[in-house]
């Protein structure tokens, strides 16, 4: 059974990656103190299709900058999702990953 409480705060500190960003799995579930949640936080994204207001899924990464959930997008729409904000995608890696990287622990203020 999901943990739907944790799935709305992942979604709360996806929405606020700025667009032409990308964080990581680890990063989110770190910031919300549960660093051994990476992949729960993979599974909300891929449970994020529907949300309202919408998740920004496209803007997270495993923490090799990897477009892990590409597949979940269908195609290659994860990495056109992320040419539309300018973020430079080659062989399903970020390119300038360490300048594009956004980590909420920095970024956000409890």
């Amino acid at each position: 059974m999901a943990d739907y409480n944790f799935y709305d705060n992942v979604y709360d500190v996806v929405r606020l990656i700025p667009k032409g960003r990308v964080t990581s799995y680890g990063a989110i579930a770190a910031y919300l103190g549960s660093k051994q949640s990476s992949r729960v936080v993979g599974y909300a994204m891929m449970a994020a299709g529907t949300a309202n207001p919408p998740i920004p899924a496209h803007r997270v990464v495993n923490r090799q900058g990897l477009l892990t959930g590409k597949f979940h997008f269908g195609g290659d729409t994860m990495e056109q999702l992320l040419a539309s904000e300018g973020v430079e995608v080659i062989d399903d890696k970020v390119q300038h990953f360490k300048v594009l990287y956004w980590d909420p622990a920095i970024e956000l203020t409890l």
